[in-house]
Protein backbone atom coordinates (compact mmCIF):
# COMPACT_ATOMS: atom_id res chain seq x y z
CA UNK A 1 0.00 0.00 0.00
CA UNK A 2 1.14 3.53 -0.84
CA UNK A 3 -0.18 6.80 0.58
CA UNK A 4 -0.36 9.90 -1.60
CA UNK A 5 -1.56 13.49 -1.30
CA UNK A 6 -2.45 16.01 -4.01
CA UNK A 7 -2.64 19.78 -3.66
CA UNK A 8 -5.39 22.20 -4.69
CA UNK A 9 -7.17 20.88 -7.81
CA UNK A 10 -9.78 23.63 -8.27
CA UNK A 11 -11.54 21.87 -11.10
CA UNK A 12 -8.38 21.06 -13.09
CA UNK A 13 -9.56 17.53 -13.80
CA UNK A 14 -7.29 16.81 -16.77
CA UNK A 15 -4.23 17.59 -14.67
CA UNK A 16 -5.63 15.57 -11.78
CA UNK A 17 -5.94 12.49 -13.95
CA UNK A 18 -2.41 13.00 -15.25
CA UNK A 19 -0.99 13.17 -11.72
CA UNK A 20 -3.00 10.14 -10.60
CA UNK A 21 -1.76 8.19 -13.64
CA UNK A 22 1.85 9.16 -12.95
CA UNK A 23 1.48 7.83 -9.40
CA UNK A 24 0.12 4.54 -10.72
CA UNK A 25 -2.50 4.96 -7.99
CA UNK A 26 -4.29 1.68 -7.32
CA UNK A 27 -7.68 2.33 -5.67
CA UNK A 28 -7.83 -1.25 -4.44
CA UNK A 29 -4.84 -0.92 -2.15
CA UNK A 30 -3.50 2.67 -2.15
CA UNK A 31 -4.73 5.73 -0.25
CA UNK A 32 -5.02 9.15 -1.87
CA UNK A 33 -5.69 12.31 0.13
CA UNK A 34 -6.86 15.54 -1.52
CA UNK A 35 -5.98 18.62 0.53
CA UNK A 36 -9.09 20.64 -0.27
CA UNK A 37 -10.32 23.09 -2.89
CA UNK A 38 -11.39 20.36 -5.26
CA UNK A 39 -13.58 22.87 -7.06
CA UNK A 40 -13.88 26.35 -8.55
CA UNK A 41 -12.15 28.57 -11.08
CA UNK A 42 -10.94 25.63 -13.13
CA UNK A 43 -12.96 24.14 -15.99
CA UNK A 44 -14.16 20.82 -14.54
CA UNK A 45 -15.40 21.08 -10.97
CA UNK A 46 -18.28 18.69 -11.64
CA UNK A 47 -16.03 15.98 -13.08
CA UNK A 48 -13.60 16.38 -10.18
CA UNK A 49 -16.33 15.96 -7.57
CA UNK A 50 -17.81 12.95 -9.33
CA UNK A 51 -14.44 11.25 -9.54
CA UNK A 52 -13.57 11.92 -5.89
CA UNK A 53 -17.00 10.80 -4.69
CA UNK A 54 -16.98 7.52 -6.59
CA UNK A 55 -13.32 6.43 -6.52
CA UNK A 56 -12.32 3.94 -3.86
CA UNK A 57 -9.29 4.89 -1.79
CA UNK A 58 -9.81 8.65 -2.17
CA UNK A 59 -10.28 10.85 0.91
CA UNK A 60 -10.28 14.63 1.26
CA UNK A 61 -10.53 17.59 3.55
CA UNK A 62 -12.70 20.58 2.77
CA UNK A 63 -11.18 23.83 1.54
CA UNK A 64 -12.56 27.34 1.40
CA UNK A 65 -13.77 26.93 -2.20
CA UNK A 66 -15.56 23.70 -1.29
CA UNK A 67 -17.29 25.54 1.55
CA UNK A 68 -18.17 28.34 -0.87
CA UNK A 69 -19.93 25.79 -3.05
CA UNK A 70 -21.88 24.54 -0.03
CA UNK A 71 -22.83 28.11 0.85
CA UNK A 72 -24.09 28.68 -2.68
CA UNK A 73 -26.10 25.47 -2.48
CA UNK A 74 -27.58 26.71 0.81
CA UNK A 75 -28.59 30.00 -0.80
CA UNK A 76 -26.22 31.92 1.50
CA UNK A 77 -23.50 32.96 -0.95
CA UNK A 78 -23.64 34.38 -4.46
CA UNK A 79 -21.31 33.51 -7.31
CA UNK A 80 -18.11 35.59 -7.43
CA UNK A 81 -16.23 36.70 -10.55
CA UNK A 82 -14.31 33.73 -11.89
CA UNK A 83 -16.46 31.13 -10.16
CA UNK A 84 -17.18 27.95 -12.13
CA UNK A 85 -19.59 26.28 -9.70
CA UNK A 86 -23.04 26.71 -11.21
CA UNK A 87 -22.58 23.60 -13.33
CA UNK A 88 -22.38 21.55 -10.12
CA UNK A 89 -25.60 23.04 -8.75
CA UNK A 90 -27.39 22.48 -12.06
CA UNK A 91 -26.22 18.89 -12.55
CA UNK A 92 -28.76 16.04 -12.22
CA UNK A 93 -26.61 14.59 -9.43
CA UNK A 94 -25.86 18.01 -7.94
CA UNK A 95 -27.91 17.47 -4.78
CA UNK A 96 -26.24 14.12 -4.16
CA UNK A 97 -22.80 15.65 -4.62
CA UNK A 98 -23.61 18.49 -2.23
CA UNK A 99 -24.81 15.97 0.36
CA UNK A 100 -21.62 13.94 -0.12
CA UNK A 101 -19.44 17.05 0.21
CA UNK A 102 -21.16 17.95 3.48
CA UNK A 103 -20.02 14.63 4.96
CA UNK A 104 -16.34 15.29 4.37
CA UNK A 105 -13.93 16.27 7.18
CA UNK A 106 -11.86 19.38 7.70
CA UNK A 107 -8.95 17.46 9.21
CA UNK A 108 -7.61 13.93 8.80
CA UNK A 109 -5.18 12.44 11.34
CA UNK A 110 -3.05 9.58 10.00
CA UNK A 111 -1.05 9.27 13.24
CA UNK A 112 2.12 10.52 11.53
CA UNK A 113 0.54 13.08 9.19
CA UNK A 114 -2.23 15.68 9.57
CA UNK A 115 -4.10 16.56 6.37
CA UNK A 116 -5.70 20.01 6.38
CA UNK A 117 -6.43 22.63 3.74
CA UNK A 118 -4.81 25.78 5.15
CA UNK A 119 -3.13 25.08 8.49
CA UNK A 120 -3.38 24.56 12.23
CA UNK A 121 -3.61 27.46 14.66
CA UNK A 122 -0.21 27.91 16.35
CA UNK A 123 -1.90 27.83 19.75
CA UNK A 124 -3.79 24.61 19.20
CA UNK A 125 -2.79 21.26 20.60
CA UNK A 126 -3.56 18.20 18.53
CA UNK A 127 -6.56 17.43 20.73
CA UNK A 128 -7.92 20.97 20.39
CA UNK A 129 -7.50 20.95 16.61
CA UNK A 130 -9.33 17.65 16.25
CA UNK A 131 -12.13 18.66 18.63
CA UNK A 132 -12.61 22.01 16.87
CA UNK A 133 -12.70 20.36 13.45
CA UNK A 134 -15.21 17.78 14.66
CA UNK A 135 -17.57 20.47 15.93
CA UNK A 136 -17.74 22.07 12.48
CA UNK A 137 -18.03 18.72 10.73
CA UNK A 138 -21.04 17.79 12.83
CA UNK A 139 -22.68 21.13 12.01
CA UNK A 140 -22.16 20.60 8.29
CA UNK A 141 -23.62 17.10 8.43
CA UNK A 142 -26.64 18.04 10.51
CA UNK A 143 -30.16 18.95 9.46
CA UNK A 144 -29.53 22.62 10.35
CA UNK A 145 -26.40 22.90 8.21
CA UNK A 146 -27.80 25.90 6.35
CA UNK A 147 -28.09 27.78 9.64
CA UNK A 148 -24.38 27.20 10.17
CA UNK A 149 -23.52 28.38 6.67
CA UNK A 150 -25.41 31.61 7.37
CA UNK A 151 -23.00 32.51 10.21
CA UNK A 152 -19.82 30.95 8.82
CA UNK A 153 -18.44 34.02 7.04
CA UNK A 154 -16.46 36.75 8.76
CA UNK A 155 -12.93 37.55 9.97
CA UNK A 156 -13.75 37.65 13.67
CA UNK A 157 -12.75 36.42 16.17
CA UNK A 158 -9.00 36.41 15.53
CA UNK A 159 -8.01 34.64 18.76
CA UNK A 160 -9.12 31.30 20.15
CA UNK A 161 -10.89 30.94 23.48
CA UNK A 162 -12.80 27.96 24.81
CA UNK A 163 -15.29 30.38 26.33
CA UNK A 164 -16.41 31.76 22.95
CA UNK A 165 -19.91 31.15 21.69
CA UNK A 166 -20.29 28.10 19.47
CA UNK A 167 -20.87 30.39 16.49
CA UNK A 168 -17.62 32.30 17.05
CA UNK A 169 -15.71 29.15 17.87
CA UNK A 170 -16.74 27.42 14.66
CA UNK A 171 -16.07 30.51 12.54
CA UNK A 172 -12.55 30.70 13.99
CA UNK A 173 -12.08 27.00 13.25
CA UNK A 174 -13.18 27.37 9.63
CA UNK A 175 -10.89 30.36 9.18
CA UNK A 176 -7.88 28.50 10.60
CA UNK A 177 -8.39 25.25 8.78
CA UNK A 178 -9.45 26.65 5.40
CA UNK A 179 -8.31 30.31 5.07
CA UNK A 180 -5.25 30.97 7.24
CA UNK A 181 -1.90 31.99 5.77
CA UNK A 182 -0.33 34.66 7.96
CA UNK A 183 -0.89 35.39 11.64
CA UNK A 184 0.46 38.04 13.97
CA UNK A 185 3.57 37.22 15.94
CA UNK A 186 1.36 36.20 18.88
CA UNK A 187 -0.75 33.91 16.69
CA UNK A 188 -3.84 36.03 15.97
CA UNK A 189 -5.43 35.54 12.56
CA UNK A 190 -4.97 38.24 9.91
CA UNK A 191 -6.38 38.27 6.39
CA UNK A 192 -5.26 41.60 4.92
CA UNK A 193 -2.01 40.26 3.46
CA UNK A 194 -1.83 36.92 1.64
CA UNK A 195 1.02 37.32 -0.82
CA UNK A 196 4.66 36.29 -0.98
CA UNK A 197 6.22 35.05 2.24
CA UNK A 198 9.39 37.15 1.90
CA UNK A 199 7.42 40.36 1.26
CA UNK A 200 5.18 40.17 4.31
CA UNK A 201 4.77 43.35 6.37
CA UNK A 202 6.38 43.58 9.77
CA UNK A 203 4.45 42.01 12.61
CA UNK A 204 3.06 38.98 10.77
CA UNK A 205 4.46 35.55 10.01
CA UNK A 206 3.31 32.41 8.23
CA UNK A 207 1.29 30.37 10.68
CA UNK A 208 3.95 27.63 10.65
CA UNK A 209 6.78 30.04 11.62
CA UNK A 210 5.29 31.47 14.80
CA UNK A 211 7.60 31.08 17.81
CA UNK A 212 6.07 28.83 20.40
CA UNK A 213 3.77 26.97 17.99
CA UNK A 214 2.53 23.98 19.96
CA UNK A 215 4.08 20.67 18.88
CA UNK A 216 1.69 18.24 17.21
CA UNK A 217 4.05 15.31 16.62
CA UNK A 218 2.74 15.13 13.09
CA UNK A 219 3.84 16.44 9.72
CA UNK A 220 1.16 18.81 8.44
CA UNK A 221 0.25 18.39 4.76
CA UNK A 222 -1.70 21.33 3.38
CA UNK A 223 -2.42 23.52 0.37
CA UNK A 224 -4.34 26.79 -0.04
CA UNK A 225 -1.36 29.12 -0.53
CA UNK A 226 -0.41 29.30 -4.20
CA UNK A 227 1.87 32.31 -3.60
CA UNK A 228 3.89 30.16 -1.19
CA UNK A 229 4.22 27.35 -3.69
CA UNK A 230 5.75 23.97 -3.00
CA UNK A 231 7.36 23.75 0.43
CA UNK A 232 8.70 20.50 1.83
CA UNK A 233 10.24 20.83 5.24
CA UNK A 234 10.29 18.42 8.15
CA UNK A 235 7.13 19.67 9.85
CA UNK A 236 5.04 21.07 6.96
CA UNK A 237 4.51 20.00 3.36
CA UNK A 238 2.64 22.66 1.37
CA UNK A 239 1.40 21.41 -2.00
CA UNK A 240 -0.52 24.25 -3.69
CA UNK A 241 1.46 25.06 -6.82
CA UNK A 242 -1.24 27.12 -8.52
CA UNK A 243 -2.49 24.82 -11.26
CA UNK A 244 -5.55 26.99 -11.88
CA UNK A 245 -3.28 30.02 -12.33
CA UNK A 246 -1.15 28.28 -14.96
CA UNK A 247 1.32 26.67 -12.57
CA UNK A 248 1.26 22.94 -11.87
CA UNK A 249 -0.65 20.30 -9.95
CA UNK A 250 1.52 18.60 -7.36
CA UNK A 251 1.23 15.25 -5.66
CA UNK A 252 3.54 13.55 -3.19
CA UNK A 253 4.00 10.11 -1.73
CA UNK A 254 3.53 10.58 2.00
CA UNK A 255 5.89 7.72 2.79
CA UNK A 256 8.84 8.33 0.44
CA UNK A 257 8.49 12.04 -0.35
CA UNK A 258 8.56 11.38 -4.09
CA UNK A 259 6.96 14.21 -6.05
CA UNK A 260 4.54 13.97 -8.96
CA UNK A 261 3.94 17.17 -10.90
CA UNK A 262 2.01 17.99 -14.05
CA UNK A 263 2.10 21.43 -15.66
CA UNK A 264 -1.23 23.20 -16.11
CA UNK A 265 -2.70 22.72 -19.56
CA UNK A 266 -3.86 26.33 -19.52
CA UNK A 267 -3.91 29.45 -17.38
CA UNK A 268 -7.51 29.11 -16.30
CA UNK A 269 -7.52 32.25 -14.15
CA UNK A 270 -5.44 35.37 -14.65
CA UNK A 271 -4.76 36.60 -11.11
CA UNK A 272 -3.55 35.04 -7.89
CA UNK A 273 -6.07 34.51 -5.10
Amino acid sequence: MSRYAIGDIQGCFTELMAVVDSMAFNPLCDELYLVGDLVNRGPASLETLRWAAHTKGVSLVLGNHDLHLLAMAAGIAQAKPGDTLQVVLDAPDGDALIFWLRQQPLLIDLSDVLIVHAGISPGWSLETAKTAACEVELALRGEKWKDFMAVMYGNQPVDWAESMSAEDRMRFTVNCLTRMRFVTTDGALQFKYKGERDQAPAGIKPWFDVAGRLPLNRRIVCGHWSALGLMLRDDVWALDTGCVWGGALTGVCLDSGRLYQVAARSQYQALFD
